[in-house]
């Protein structure tokens, strides 16, 4: 986490020096959008790393285990799969509850499907997907993607279980 947060205080240091050289005030102003932005999701990013850290220790590991830890098999590849399909928000709420539950036992496959099936399927996404693209593009695009969660799971587990 070290190097990603020096990079990014580095570019932000950079945006901010080129904003105060080009004049107006620019610096100041988008500083100020950063500023209502983190106030804007700060209270998304609490909860979700809320339910992260309770996940990891309220969770009993057997139960884990069992549904989506290394011994789930194919079971837990399609659990994350649908899971993800069906999990609400961003990112900033994702991202934390994978993190979690891969501390709390949860296998490398099933999470690589639940992200998989977060970024494809998006399933919150489909009614506006479906009123800006139409029914036949959005279908055409779940058809094209329905099957690379449960690969995208199944691969992870044979070739990179070890590496977590």
């Amino acid at each position: 986490m070290l190097f990603p947060t020096i990079t990014m205080g580095l570019i932000a240091g950079i945006l901010i020096v080129i904003g105060y050289l080009r004049g107006g005030g620019q610096h100041i102003i988008g500083l100020r959008t950063a500023g209502n932005m983190t106030i804007q999701i700060l209270p998304l990013l609490v909860c979700a790393f809320t339910v992260a850290g309770m996940a990891q220790v309220l969770i009993p590991h057997d139960i884990l285990a069992k549904w989506v830890g290394v011994e789930s098999g194919i079971r837990g590849i399609m659990i994350g799969t649908i899971a993800g399909g069906f999990s609400p928000g961003g990112p900033y709420v994702s991202l934390p509850i994978v993190a979690g539950l891969l501390r709390a036992g949860a296998s490398v496959g099933t999470m690589v499907a639940f992200l998989t099936g977060w970024s494809l399927w998006a399933v919150g996404r489909l009614p506006m997907e479906v009123g800006i693209l139409g029914w036949k593009l959005t279908l055409i695009r779940l058809a094209c993607t329905f099957f690379f969660p449960p690969v995208a799971g199944i691969l992870a587990d044979r070739f990179f279980s070890k590496l977590i």
